[in-house]
């Protein structure tokens, strides 16, 4: 979606962080730890005011815990992916594979269990910045445009299209498919892709892949279940073909 003036404005000053927790003393803890990195903070204490700050004052990232007093945290995850590809990370005390999947599903960019370091936390804010960052002039590969069958990649615009009409792509899947589509026909281990889209910490969440790879095949493949483009090769990785 494109940006406004005002929102591409607003983007030369400090990175903007909306977080999105019921418990004052969380809230409060991540808005010290934010500041004192010079980020700029929202913060919301439920769901519909967390909707409603996040149209009002475009988050560059948003810190989402999942167990709001109105609503879930994913309902909240649905509602921003219907508009925006900002970059979204889970903050919660449900530990299960099933909970982590489920929000990822729903579009989550990451998934941080409550406790944590807060470090380590500020470390996966920066990647969730950079991931989001559109290439520069001077990054962009030379290619430009691919096509393959019925999509189409603009890789200096940053945009996905498919039978004509763009395609939303979150800004994880956004970079998973940069990767890939940046080695034709070579395999790319699950570890690298890991490493390169979340960084060295995550090389063992091969279930993060597994949800991301199924979304950019529901988005972009004819037949998602007989995949052509994006292949799996089982227990390595996987490969882009035209």
């Amino acid at each position: 979606m494109p940006r406004s003036t005002g929102e591409a404005a607003r983007r030369a000053g400090p990175t903007r962080v909306l977080v999105v927790d019921d418990e004052p003393q969380m809230a409060r803890a991540l808005v010290i730890n934010l500041k004192a990195r010079q980020y700029a903070v929202d913060v919301a204490a439920d769901g519909a005011q967390a909707l409603r700050l996040a149209a009002e004052r475009h988050p560059d990232v948003v810190l989402l815990d999942l167990g709001l007093p109105d609503m879930d945290g994913v309902e909240v995850l649905r509602g921003l992916r219907g508009w925006t590809r900002v970059p979204v990370i889970v903050l919660s005390a449900r530990h299960s594979s099933d909970e982590k999947v489920s929000a990822l599903d729903a579009g989550a960019d990451d998934y941080v269990t409550k406790p944590f370091g807060m470090d380590e936390l500020m470390a996966r804010v920066r990647a969730a910045v950079r991931r989001a960052e559109p290439l520069g002039a001077e990054d962009a590969p030379e290619e430009g445009v691919v096509e393959a069958g019925d999509f189409t990649v603009d890789l200096r615009a940053k945009k996905v299209s498919r039978d004509g009409r763009d395609v939303r792509l979150t800004p994880t899947e956004w970079h998973l498919l940069e990767i890939l589509i940046g080695s034709p026909g070579r395999l790319v281990s699950q570890k690298q892709l890991l490493q390169e889209v979340w960084g060295p910490t995550y090389t063992r969440e091969t279930n993060y892949l597994r949800v991301y790879m199924a979304q950019l095949r529901r988005k972009l493949e004819p037949d998602p279940s007989h995949p052509r483009h994006f292949i799996t090769e089982p227990g390595m990785g996987y490969r882009f073909e035209y």
